[in-house]
């Protein structure tokens, strides 16, 4: 693997990496994608002190991991408020590397904050190791993380080690179990397959011998509520688990069947195997959730999700 630092003609050696910033600050599946990443980096620059600058989410996941030396929140201050950009401009400044993985307009704006450093890596123009591919907005967010690491010097992107993730549930159930995963942003109801649909499914599932299981957050209770009206024998972990609990219970699960949303890409990392819902608001090829192995992951698209058929999702799963 290689991280060299681009180092003109006649010039000496580039100066050590001490220090690397990392950026990622959400949402979830975007910050699942960025695992592979994240041990990159890790592995280029062992010796050096690695920073994760995240929201408040996802600090306690890379806490967690064995990729990061310190975590950092950034509470997003707004541009009129000084006093928060002043210190966002302290966390950004010192380092030898940044790796911008969110590269989005807000993070544009950090590389200016952190003063142009010739050691960013991200989508903004300026530094000898930006992501200059013109076709990067048209990558799946998989592709175009290795990409932009490629082009920053680290030739290789592996398959993440999860093992500290799975170490770190605590649920277990009885198995065959399949995972229902019916929430997704609250502001983009379109991409909701009807919590009726679901219950619906549910029942097919519990007559061929696999119990459902709902997972979600504690605000997707009304949702689960729904599915168990339909079908009683469903158990409803909304609001129960920890991200480390849903990996275990993934990676353990018969299968699992959810929007686009974050805990679905957390699935699909465990080698659970998926069935990935998709409205005209999802592009599958931008952002579908990524697999280990052939059909590990399947996506069924439809303009209007409202219209997808119960027995269309159930034989997708046989």
């Amino acid at each position: 693997m290689s991280a060299s630092w681009p180092v003109a003609e006649g010039q000496g050696a580039p100066p050590p990496v001490r220090r690397v910033l990392v950026i990622r600050l959400g949402a979830l599946g975007d910050f699942v994608h960025s695992f592979g990443p994240f041990q990159a980096i890790r592995q280029a620059y062992p010796h050096a002190h690695i920073t994760l600058l995240t929201t408040r989410p996802f600090m306690e996941l890379g806490r967690l991991s064995p990729w990061f030396d310190t975590v950092e929140e950034d509470t997003r201050p707004s541009w009129l408020d000084w006093r928060g950009l002043l210190a966002l401009r302290h966390r950004l400044r010192g380092y030898d590397r940044v790796f911008d993985l969110q590269t989005s307009g807000r993070t544009a704006r950090y590389f200016r904050l952190a003063g142009r450093p010739a050691g960013w890596s991200g989508h903004k123009a300026g530094s000898p190791l930006s992501h200059a591919n013109p076709w990067r907005n048209d990558m799946h967010t998989h592709a175009r993380q290795r990409d932009q690491l490629r082009m920053a010097g680290l030739d290789t992107v592996p398959r993440p080690d999860i093992s500290w993730l799975l170490a770190c549930g605590t649920m277990t159930l009885p198995r065959p179990y399949a995972l229902l995963i019916p929430g997704a942003s609250p502001q983009w109801p379109l991409k909701r397959w009807p919590a009726g649909s679901y219950g619906e499914l549910a029942r097919i599932l519990h007559a061929r011998g696999v119990r459902p299981v709902i997972v979600g957050t504690e605000a997707e209770k009304p949702l689960a509520a729904e599915i168990r009206a339909i079908c009683p024998d469903a158990l409803d972990l909304t609001g129960q688990t920890t991200l480390p609990d849903l990996a275990g219970l993934a990676a353990q699960a018969w299968g699992a069947v959810g929007n686009d949303t974050g805990p679905l890409h957390l699935a699909a990392m465990t080698g659970c195997r998926c069935l990935a819902l998709f409205s005209r608001l999802g592009n599958p090829s931008l952002a579908a959730p990524m697999g280990d192995m052939p059909e590990q992951v399947r996506v069924l698209w439809v303009r209007d999700l409202a219209l997808l058929p119960v027995q269309r999702v159930a034989a997708a799963l046989w």
